[in-house]
């Protein structure tokens, strides 16, 4: 078990071998979540990660505000 210290402003530092295991970069954002005791940390995905997802998109298919229905 890799452990970690919490310091008196509160900062949790993580330690080498899990920021190269995961590819964690300064400056990076997590998701926090509680689960009882338990602190999870999640790396949030950068913007980058979702370039090209549109890739191929037809917009002709999507409709247009006109098309509403309210």
């Amino acid at each position: 078990m890799i452990m970690a210290t919490l310091s008196s402003e509160y900062r949790l530092a993580l330690p080498a071998a899990i920021r190269k295991e995961l590819g964690l970069k300064t400056g990076q954002k997590f998701s926090v979540i509680t689960k009882g005791s338990v602190i999870e940390l999640a790396p949030l995905p950068s913007v980058q990660s979702a370039r090209g997802i549109l890739i191929g998109a037809n917009p002709d298919n999507y409709r247009d505000r006109g098309d509403r229905v309210e």
